[in-house]
């Protein structure tokens, strides 16, 4: 592959580059929540900020922990996880909002991805259709145990991944409308907990890089009990997101250590 940093030694999209980060990352969509989640670390530093990857690297129990941005979908998302692997990151926890999509999956809940439905384009560069898009058991595990240490209200399952926020939320606007409301009926009826925009591409792209991968997501709200006139929370403090994704860090260095 070219190297179109012409020499300068780091990755050409994220600006990391080997011994700046940790074997263990934290993928946050938003840049903006980067240097809060690494006030959780010890000794958290700024290594770089390009395009939308925002990154922080501490320790937590002793070893090395990053956090970083991938801004909205799996396409960033992919390029993230590449190229933090490229520098030795091994175990991955996306961090996130989602839509919540079964009615007892309410607005303040947290959803454990185990699964993803691969309702978006970037995957499918990497493997074909049929390869399912799973997390890793070790780091499913270490979450639900971090959601039980932070008295988190969770769900564990299958979450949707797709690129169109708006085609979510306004299918009816759209050219393939019907198609969309289709597969979204689907979705639910096959129990889908939640839908968001990134976990599909990291399990795949882990898979294939051969390293851990998992997620955690606040459930902001559901506009499935909206439409049935139940009542529809907003929740939008990830402050028990970040509480149960440090916990499982914790957990997984623990693990590895054993």
């Amino acid at each position: 592959m070219v190297d179109y940093t012409e020499g300068a030694g780091y990755q050409y999209h994220t600006h990391v580059k080997a011994g700046d980060v940790g074997r263990y990352v934290i993928l946050t969509g938003d840049p903006g929540r980067c240097e809060t989640i690494s006030k959780l670390f010890d000794n958290p530093e700024f290594i770089a900020y390009n395009r939308e990857y925002n990154t922080y690297t501490g320790t937590i129990d002793g070893e090395k922990v990053t956090v970083m941005s991938t801004g909205i979908g799996g396409a960033s998302t992919a390029i993230a996880v590449e190229e933090l692997v490229k520098c030795g990151a091994d175990t991955f926890i996306r961090m996130g909002t989602s839509g919540g999509m079964q009615e007892d999956v309410i607005g303040g809940d947290i959803v454990i991805a185990n699964g993803a439905i691969r309702a978006e384009g970037t995957s499918k560069e990497y493997a074909p259709i049929e390869y399912p898009a799973v997390a890793t058991f070790d780091v499913v595990s270490s979450l639900v145990q971090g959601a039980k240490k932070t008295g988190a209200k969770y769900h564990v399952g299958v979450v949707q991944c797709k690129d169109s926020f708006f085609g979510q939320h306004e299918p009816e606007t759209k050219p393939v409308g019907p198609l969309l409301q289709y597969k979204w009926d689907a979705w639910i009826k096959c129990g889908a907990l939640c839908s968001e925009m990134e976990s599909s591409t990291l399990f795949i792209v882990g898979d294939y890089l051969r390293v851990r991968t998992g997620a955690v997501l606040l459930v902001v709200a559901n506009q499935e009990r909206a439409k049935k006139g139940l009542p529809n929370p907003q929740a939008h403090d990830m402050d028990v997101v970040y509480r149960t994704t440090i916990e499982a860090i914790k957990g997984l260095i623990a693990l590895d250590k054993a």
